[in-house]
């Protein structure tokens, strides 16, 4: 298997990319490879001895295999859970791309498969020019769609595809998420997304919370990677 670069995206926040992205990390793992995740700028956090600390970020450096300190994975945080651009701002701090590049390439030096999430949905700005899918662009990465399943889920998902496709940037996969306990009509609207969305689906996430990385890889197809030349 070549390096695989991805980008985790998703149809709105709170759609589950984390619990994706520290998944697909273990489902990796287990093939042998080197696994780096990054989040590269997170708003809500917590204040730490060490620093502020977000939660995902944190998942993500628990699910990885490869050795990188918290700055690496998480070189930007910000402590109130608002948009990054407005976070950011307030904090005074500029977003310098050469910043996300050194902790990118440092990860990409160890690792057989990298995986970025993004936050919120596609076009969450950085700042007043710049979106999360300009990053994903930049890195020319490969995107894995989480498709949070719920009213509204369908034009959402078909939207960022054709964000996605606007790029010039290849949807290798999706992934369903049930993130409400109850979905009316979830098994035709996953078979629509099926015929509509041109990538194959990883797999159909149970709603599960509180379900662990290791559980979520148990549900993730990754046959589709094999090979993979992104």
């Amino acid at each position: 298997m070549k390096p695989l670069r991805l980008f985790v995206t998703g149809t709105d926040t709170g759609v589950g990319k984390t619990r994706v992205s520290a998944g697909l990390c273990r489902a990796f793992a287990r093939q042998g490879l080197r696994v780096g995740a990054m989040k590269p700028i997170a708003s809500g956090s917590e204040a730490t001895t060490e620093g502020l600390r977000n939660e995902d970020a944190l998942a993500l450096h628990a699910a990885m295999n490869v050795r990188a300190s918290y700055d690496e994975v998480n070189p930007y945080v910000f402590e109130p859970a608002i948009a990054p651009h407005i976070a950011a701002r307030d904090a005074g701090t500029h977003i310098d791309f050469a910043v996300l590049d050194r902790a990118y390439e440092r990860l990409s030096l160890r690792s057989d498969v990298l995986i970025v999430e993004g936050a919120g949905g596609w076009l969450v700005p950085i700042d007043e020019q710049r979106s999360f899918a300009d990053l994903a662009q930049h890195w020319r990465l490969g995107v894995v769609l989480v498709v949070g399943l719920r009213l509204g889920c369908l034009n959402h998902a078909l939207l960022t595809a054709l964000g996605i496709a606007s790029r010039g940037l290849p949807l290798l996969a999706w992934v369903a998420n049930q993130i409400e306990p109850v979905y009316p009509r979830c098994n035709e609207n996953i078979a629509f997304l099926q015929s509509a969305l041109r990538a194959p689906c990883l797999g159909v996430l149970p709603h599960a919370p509180l379900a662990s990385a290791d559980m979520v890889a148990d549900s993730l197809d990754l046959r589709e990677f094999a090979d993979s030349k992104v």
